[in-house]
Formats: structure tokens, sequence, C-alpha cells
């Protein structure tokens, strides 16, 4: 069976069964409105939001919805995030279990400050 390139979250969430469509979809939407001028891509296969530089990842898997907010973002939430599974640059939301939106999107604004701040440090630098 010949395996369809992912190009697209959109083609990437239509792979999954319907209830983790649904999910995966609310974390889509939980990230665009927490990083309104993030563009969305693909990166390393699963769906990647960008902004300067990734921002954050996520994904689906079979029990489990997977977020990548860097490992600056893992350790800033530390606390929260502790009643999951993860590793350094990652965290395991089970499917079975209420997914945090909240979290997720204030996970997504500490990281876009941090994108955003780490740019305009860089632009400085040049300048000079």
């Amino acid at each position: 069976m010949e395996q369809k390139k992912i190009d697209t979250t959109d083609s990437y969430i239509a792979g999954f069964p319907v209830e983790t469509q649904q999910l995966l979809q609310k974390v889509r939407e939980t990230i665009k409105q927490s990083a309104p001028g993030a563009e969305e891509t693909i990166n390393y296969g699963i769906p990647t939001f960008v902004l300067q530089a990734n921002l954050v990842h996520f994904a689906g898997y079979k029990t489990h919805i997977g977020f990548y907010p860097t490992p600056s973002g893992i350790e800033k939430f530390k606390e929260e995030l502790s009643a999951y599974k993860g590793a350094k640059g990652s965290v395991q939301f089970p499917i079975d279990e209420e997914i945090p939106y909240d979290l997720i999107s204030r996970i997504v604004q500490f990281r876009v400050k941090e994108n955003t701040e780490r740019a305009a440090k860089s632009k400085k630098k040049k300048v000079k």
C-alpha cells in the first residue's frame, strides 16, 4: 500500500479515527488562538506552528496526543505537567482523559513570548 505524503495539518489529522481527529482539531484551534501570528506547517512529519522559529508541534497517537513545546516550554510548566508522561521537550496527554487546553494555551503563549524576544535580540545584534 502506498503511503500518501502528509503535507498539511488537515491531511495529517484526517488520518486518525474521528474521536482523535476532534481532539487534534481542538489542540490545533487552541494553538491558533494562543499564537495568532504563527504559521502552520509540517515538520518532522507532524503539525508544527512556526513564529520566527519552531513554536510548538503536536501529534496524534493511539493512546495519547503528543505536545512538543521545546524543553523550555516543558521546564517552565513542569509542575503542572508532572501529572503526565513526558520527556525533555514533550508531554503526552492521554486521549481517554480531559485534554488540558488551558494549559496548552498558556504554554503556547509562553513560547510566543520566548520566540519573539529571541528574534528581537538577534535583530539588535545584527544592527550593531
